[in-house]
């Protein structure tokens, strides 16, 4: 009946200053926000506490329980696979408009996926559970960084009618990139795997049964999508297939990517 949430959280940095060595002043004041959980006072707006006489004293909920993951050990898994109305072992489209299907009706696809279907009292209804105790350590940075800036704006979480509009890119902007020295991710995961050649099959196990992350063709309803974004559906699958059976490692010619060429436009 309960399971164990993270709370996402992002840094609030000015939203008119680029952060330099001439600027670092502006950050003086800069904190962790849990922008997606509004209101006070904020046991009754943004926190709920938990109805149990026996985890209420160490536990509490978000009023808002979507998570953009979730936490969950096998036996859970099994457990909301039969719990009634959850089904949660079927990968499914989330709910949507019957005269419109393209107009979800509870959240977009990750939302759905990630939280809804778990949380939501109309299907699984399983309680979200926070440690007070070990808060901090249920908190995950949200790397983007940027949702904090669309609270209060048209449209977006505490917004009204009147207020400021969220302002979008035109895609004509011409960014200033980081220094190339920097070290990428990418490129120490290469040159480590070109080091340590008896681990490049480190995610295969027994009968070569690769044991890594695992990316599933869910092939749900993908007439929706463009011809481009079934092409560009279809390459990264390909792309997953290759890495996978190379024993879950990247390779040099991953690194010359047409970024472009991998967007997947709906």
């Amino acid at each position: 009946d309960f399971n164990v949430g993270i709370v996402r959280y992002e840094y609030d940095f000015p939203e008119n200053v680029v952060i330099t060595d001439k600027t670092r002043h502006a950050t003086e004041n800069v904190t962790r926000v849990y922008w997606e959980h509004l209101g006070k006072p904020i046991f009754e707006k943004a926190v709920d506490k938990v109805e149990d006489e026996a985890l209420s004293p160490y536990y509490m909920s978000m009023h808002l329980h979507h998570q953009g993951m979730y936490l969950a050990t096998a036996s859970l898994l099994k457990a909301w696979k039969y719990r009634k109305n959850c089904k949660f072992d079927e990968i499914r489209d989330r709910p949507s408009n019957p005269k419109k299907p393209s107009q979800p009706t509870e959240g977009t696809q990750r939302v759905w996926m990630s939280s809804q279907m778990l949380y939501g009292g109309r299907h699984c209804g399983v309680k979200q559970l926070l440690p007070v105790e070990n808060f901090g350590q249920l908190t995950v940075l949200h790397l983007p960084n940027k949702n904090y800036r669309r609270v209060g704006k048209q449209g977006r979480i505490g917004g009204s009618d009147n207020a400021p509009k969220n302002e979008f890119s035109d895609g004509t902007e011409v960014f200033q990139r980081s220094h190339p020295l920097l070290l990428k991710a990418l490129e120490l995961h290469v040159e480590m795997k070109k080091e340590f050649p008896n681990l490049q099959k480190s995610n295969i196990g027994e009968g070569g049964q690769y044991t890594g992350v695992r990316v599933v063709d869910t092939d749900v309803k993908k007439h929706h999508f463009t011809k481009d974004h079934k092409a560009a559906f279809e390459k990264r699958l390909n792309a997953y297939k290759d890495y996978v059976s190379r024993g879950g490692y990247l390779i040099e010619s991953d690194m010359d990517l047409d970024v472009e060429g991998w967007t997947m436009e709906a």
